[in-house]
């Protein structure tokens, strides 16, 4: 099983993403992530699913996805080049002594400090989820108070 990561573009309507879950739930697959946001255009929603399964089946979703009355465009990016993002906040616990160290990674991974107090400093990053994963393994040690994750937006890489 791989992992997909699945664009659709559907009308802005009340019940639209509650039959689109449902379609991936009554087949079985769990989704590892999903972001809906606006477009461009207000009456058009657009969501990034990211789903694990085999290829064949996940074709049969696509289909049914496609079939949907407020699906639009749908457009699964297996092995496709993508521009990904996901955004991250996590507030993570500092001392006197650790404070430094976290500024560092956090100025390594482009981070932003959202708030801050005397025993924690609350981090904002967005990236890959690959670089988000590197810098919570490299955090986790001075201890995560709590941390929320976005899920992923993607988007086809610009073509000539």
């Amino acid at each position: 099983m791989s992992l997909h990561t699945i664009s659709l573009f559907v009308e802005n309507h009340s019940g639209a993403l509650s039959r689109i879950a449902g379609l991936f739930s009554s087949r079985g697959y769990n989704i590892s992530s999903i972001a809906c946001g606006i477009t461009e255009n207000p009456t058009i929603s657009h969501l990034t699913i990211v789903v694990s399964g085999d290829a064949n089946i996940l074709e049969q979703v696509v289909k049914q996805l496609n079939r949907l009355i407020d699906v639009i465009k749908v457009k699964d990016f297996h092995n496709e080049p993508v521009i990904d993002r996901e955004l991250m906040l996590t507030n993570i616990h500092t001392t006197k002594g650790s404070r430094q160290e976290i500024l560092t990674l956090i100025n390594t991974f482009n981070g932003k400090i959202a708030s801050a107090s005397s025993s924690s400093i609350i981090v904002e990053m967005s990236g890959t989820s690959s670089t988000i994963d590197n810098f919570i393994t490299l955090v986790r040690p001075y201890g995560i108070k709590e941390l929320i994750r976005s899920g992923k937006i993607a988007m086809a890489e610009a073509k000539n």
